[in-house]
């Protein structure tokens, strides 16, 4: 008997994209039929991607759908403020319509939506169509901690009733999560301040978890996130997710991975490289990407860097960028995009300069890499707190009076993180400890089983 139709709706974006299409290849591997929804926009990066790859066949049984955002000009999905507005004014109908025209056409009624977190909205369309409802935490448990503490940071005076900081200093909200300056609260880090409150009421909602969301389930695993899982009892680590052991199947990537890379990373010494990605958000200004260029080719080390073609401003020069590359032929290898889970289990890797995204953390993590950290935005800060601060795994950059992150700078912590026998140490334990919990009898393997034991009732 074929198990249940589950709809997979991640939050539009591909850092939340990546766990739950790799979550939706485990549950087809146990027998559930999967619809993952995309926005119309990234369904078509999606498949592009696919195809640009060899087509859709690696999905092996996830099938794709899509609704529109409503989002009418491309430059508005530059600006994530504009694009949150436009998801809560425009999804929950067009979800609705999507479930109608799929039983229409004769597909399994939908039993499941496994959402997003931050997709809140989801929660109250699947009640009303008398769907039950799962929940996935993309971001860390001490992110969904600290956003579930909303009301007692603000009862305590730390924030305001709008989210913005009341005082100016680092708190802990418990022993064994980062501690985290008042400036760096992950609302209040994402685009420009007047959009600030639509990005606040998207982490205020996840409150409604506990009521509509009958499991939510977290990638990350005990030893990573000891203090936040305590204060989390219902919330179930499952990590670190990945699509399968040799991360061949696709995690919907919106742009075509360059696998040339990984050739070229087969001819490096054990170690050696320096694999630089900054997720696919980040955005510098032409001055700090020319002194990042810099800092890669002073550290005289092979690099990979991952170069998007928005990754910074129109005003870089296309001639200096090009000498740049011609001057490190052979040294370094600049990609659009890369098969980063690949990238990160390569042997010739010795340092991961990220934002630390979640993933990404975790990927790092699971790959026994060791990390320089360059947040960008939004809960990342946190994210470099528990590498810098709790598993003491990696160091981070520091910028100078004009804000910038000089060539020097990362030549010198790039040197530190890989000459430091006891971060690599503490590198390899917490690979120890990610395998085993996702191994036959862990922690992570148990309770997804346990997900899978709910899907099935």
């Amino acid at each position: 008997m074929a198990k249940a139709h589950i709809l997979m709706l991640p939050m539009p974006g591909q850092g939340h994209v990546t766990p739950l299409m790799e979550l939706s290849h485990r549950l087809v591997d146990h027998g559930f039929e999967v619809t993952f929804v995309n926005t119309e926009a990234h369904h078509a990066l999606v498949v592009a991607a696919l195809q640009a790859a060899g087509g859709t066949s690696a999905l092996a049984g996830i099938h794709l759908a899509s609704i529109s955002d409503g989002v009418e000009d491309d430059d508005d999905r530059k600006d994530i403020i504009k694009l949150v507005k436009a998801y809560n004014r425009n999804m929950p109908g067009n979800l609705e319509r999507l479930v109608a025209e799929m039983e229409t056409d004769g597909r399994p009624k939908v039993k499941w939506l496994i959402s997003d977190v931050f997709v809140w909205w989801s929660f109250d369309v699947a009640k009303r169509l008398g769907i039950r409802v799962a929940s996935v935490l993309p971001a860390s448990a001490a992110c969904l901690a600290i956003s579930l503490k909303i009301p007692k940071l603000t009862e305590d005076g730390l924030i305001n009733s709008k989210g913005w900081p009341e005082r100016d200093e680092t708190f802990q909200l418990a022993p064994g999560i980062p501690p985290l300056h008042t400036s760096e609260l992950p609302w209040n880090n994402v685009g420009a301040a007047e959009g600030q409150p639509v990005i606040f009421e998207m982490f205020s909602r996840t409150d409604r978890l506990s009521a509509l969301s009958e499991m939510v389930v977290c990638n990350s695993f005990p030893e990573a996130e000891a203090g936040a899982l305590k204060l989390l009892p219902n919330v179930l680590p499952i990590g670190p997710l990945s699509s399968d052991g040799e991360f061949r199947k696709p995690v919907g990537q919106f742009l075509p991975e360059d696998t040339r890379c990984l050739r070229w990373l087969d001819a490096q010494p054990d170690g050696s490289v320096v694999y630089v990605a900054f997720g696919s958000f980040t955005i510098f200004d032409p001055r700090q990407f020319e002194e990042l260029a810099l800092g890669l080719e002073l550290t005289g080390r092979p690099f990979l860097w991952v170069v998007r073609p928005d990754f910074t401003t129109g005003e870089l020069s296309e001639a200096w960028f090009d000498e740049f590359q011609a001057r490190v032929a052979g040294k370094g290898m600049v990609v659009s995009w890369c098969p980063q889970q690949q990238v990160l289990a390569h042997r010739a890797v010795g340092c991961f300069v990220s934002h630390c995204g979640w993933n990404s953390t975790m990927e790092g993590v699971r790959s026994g890499v060791p990390f320089l950290c360059w947040p960008y935005f939004a809960e990342q800060f946190l994210d470099r707190n528990y590498v810098t601060e709790v598993w003491r795994t990696g160091l981070a950059v520091s910028h100078n009076a004009d804000g910038i992150v000089t060539k020097e700078e990362l030549r010198s912590k790039v040197e530190q993180v890989v000459g430091d026998a006891e971060i690599r140490e503490r590198v390899r334990l917490f690979k120890d400890a990610a395998s085993r919990c996702v191994s036959e009898g862990g922690s992570s393997n148990e309770n997804f089983k346990r997900l899978v034991s709910l899907l099935s009732e």
